[in-house]
């Protein structure tokens, strides 16, 4: 499809990116930048003016015209307003994928289509199956990188405009290319921090925005061990922060975050990774997106064995996922679950293509 026809790739001024853009030259776009600001906030940890310049010397080092969006307005209504919300409800919500879903591949994609552009690419590490007229999510080749987890919720309309380059290339090839390319960000780090806020003390950040109340550190019997600053500090499966230390009586094993309990203001720890209560083996979500209609109308026939992933790095395990007159799911498995927390999102696979997903709502430990 390239002969010339013009692409904006999304320049953040990382390696990644950089080689997504380098990889479209290659193959005949007509390759513009775009470098987007999605938060303004004048503190020490916003790095929005260094990831600009940074932008700029990929684009001048590839030869290619940089274009420069502000969307700070459309996320903080579509998905930081979400995610304050969901620590309100006492969730964990994943500001990542409602990112890729209204910004990233919604007014992103709609703004390079301004700029006379008929498809769009970004430098995450996953695979799309275009053909027959209908388009397949596909988990990366570089397992350890794959990003579908991600990209779950995006609009399937939306990936039928979009390319990802990196998809069957290790991070290692990457930096190789880069580096070959003579690309400044070829050594660049890779970013860690929540989607356009960047790397920072989160305890802070969010205690900016919402106050923790403070309540009691629980055993599931109900023995008090110290004081929390507030539910929505701690999630499912934490083992830092929680100030506990030796506990006259009880073994030297770490504490875990296992539960919060709202109604209390509690929160419940227990000890050691492998404690039941720490381990799920049957989910129940919100309403499913799917990416791929031909599984939402199967599961209404009846149960479907899939594989579920709750977290990015988790490798997706068996599970038999049922569909309610709602939309929402049920979700079992027989190979337990680590820590899932309402608000997390369980996603679905099935063959290596990612099928969809829903935020979890209840998780049964064992």
């Amino acid at each position: 499809m390239a002969s010339g026809a013009r692409i904006v790739v999304g320049i953040s001024g990382g390696v990644d990116s950089a080689v997504a853009a380098l990889c479209l030259l290659e193959a005949g776009y007509d390759v513009h930048g775009l470098h987007m600001t999605n938060w303004e906030e004048d503190d020490t940890y916003c790095s929005a003016a260094a990831d600009f310049q940074a932008a700029q010397r990929v684009c001048t080092d590839l030869g290619i015209p940089l274009h420069r969006a502000n969307f700070s307005r459309e996320y903080r209504e579509q998905v930081f307003a979400g995610f304050l919300d969901g620590y309100r409800a006492g969730h964990t919500p994943n500001p990542d994928v409602l990112c890729n879903r209204h910004i990233k591949f919604g007014v992103f994609l709609e703004y390079a289509r301004r700029l006379g552009a008929t498809r769009i690419a970004t430098g995450h590490y996953a695979r799309l199956d275009h053909a027959g007229g209908v388009t397949r999510l596909l988990q990366a080749v570089d397992a350890a990188k794959d990003q579908t987890y991600f990209l779950h919720a995006v609009a399937p309309t939306a990936f039928a405009a979009v390319e990802f380059p990196l998809g069957t290339l290790t991070k290692q090839a990457v930096r190789a290319r880069a580096n070959a390319a003579g690309l400044a960000s070829h050594d660049r780090p890779d970013s860690t921090g929540i989607c356009f806020i960047g790397e920072r003390p989160f305890r802070e950040f969010l205690g900016r925005y919402l106050q923790g109340v403070p309540g009691p550190i629980l055993t599931p019997e109900g023995r008090r061990l110290g004081e929390h600053g507030g539910l929505m500090f701690y999630t499912p499966g934490q083992r830092t922060g929680l100030g506990i230390g030796g506990v006259a009586g009880s073994a030297e094993a770490p504490w875990y975050v296992a539960a919060r309990d709202p109604e209390r203001n509690a929160l419940i720890v227990v000890q050691g990774r492998e404690h039941p209560r720490l381990w799920a083996r049957y989910l129940t979500t919100g309403p499913a997106h799917w990416l791929d209609p031909e599984i939402g109308s199967a599961l209404a026939s009846g149960p479907l064995p899939l594989d579920v992933r709750i977290r990015h790095r988790q490798a997706p395990v068996p599970a038999l996922v049922e569909t309610r007159a709602d939309g929402t799911l049920v979700i079992r498995s027989d190979a337990a679950l680590w820590a899932p927390a309402p608000g997390q999102y369980a996603v679905l696979y099935r063959g290596g293509q990612c099928l969809g997903g829903a935020v979890i709502a209840t998780a049964h430990p064992l």
